[in-house]
């Protein structure tokens, strides 16, 4: 098996848009030890191209590869 940091960020950003998108059908997802671990490592990735996670819209242009973000999708 490989440590997260083996996959594919772009993967990896897909996992979590579609993961993070499906939390209002699905609670129970938030308390996800996997999900956490994702959205961390993420974060982490995204401090290190200089963006602000606190900021959302940076957050999300960055999970998102700068495209606009669908107001369905999260």
């Amino acid at each position: 098996m490989n440590a997260i940091d083996q996959y594919e960020l772009g993967d990896l950003k897909r996992i979590y848009r579609t993961l993070h998108g499906q939390l209002q059908q699905d609670f129970e997802l938030m308390d996800s030890a996997l999900l956490q671990d994702l959205q961390r490592y993420l974060q982490s990735r995204a401090g290190d191209a200089g963006v602000d996670v606190s900021i959302h819209a940076q957050w999300s242009a960055w999970l998102n590869d700068g495209m606009p973000v669908n107001c369905n999708q999260s």
